[in-house]
């Protein structure tokens, strides 16, 4: 019996020390497999885009692009990891008040999604990029529509 107890205990300490080399790739925010059934949150627009978080052009230019893409958006998951601090479901949420001015992650991914979305690529493989990280290397003083 001491054996066996000296074993399982080995064995939960094996998984415990081997946690901290998990992959965090795999570790993927909320998003939305497929198209909203039902209408969905607005994105903000208009006179909404000024004040306190608005203060760049590429703010307003970023929710813009957001505006023309939300069922995109839906499917796709947000790096910042607002899903957890913020209960965020999808990169659509960010967008739904004034986090995603706030973030350079929110606002490059919304950027990579729009310009892939008009590249003709779909939600999944726009996905894929942004698991891989290609929405990186985008400059968001380059943001047009």
């Amino acid at each position: 019996m001491k054996r066996f107890l000296g074993c399982l205990a080995l064995g939960l300490i094996t998984i415990v020390a081997s946690a901290q080399w998990t992959n965090p790739s795999d570790d993927v925010p909320a998003y939305n497999a497929a198209a909203p059934r039902k209408a969905l949150p607005p994105i903000l627009s208009g006179n909404q885009l000024t004040g306190l978080y608005f203060t760049h052009h590429y703010q307003v230019v970023v929710y813009e692009m957001a505006a023309k893409v939300p069922s995109v958006l839906y499917q796709e998951p947000c790096y910042c990891h607002c899903d957890r601090v913020l209960g965020h479901n999808s990169l659509h949420s960010c967008f739904e008040g004034t986090h995603g001015a706030a973030c350079s992650t929110c606002m490059k991914e919304a950027m990579y999604t729009y310009e892939q979305t008009r590249k003709g690529q779909t939600p999944a493989q726009i996905r894929a990029g942004i698991e891989r990280g290609d929405w990186q290397t985008l400059d968001l003083l380059n943001a047009k529509l």
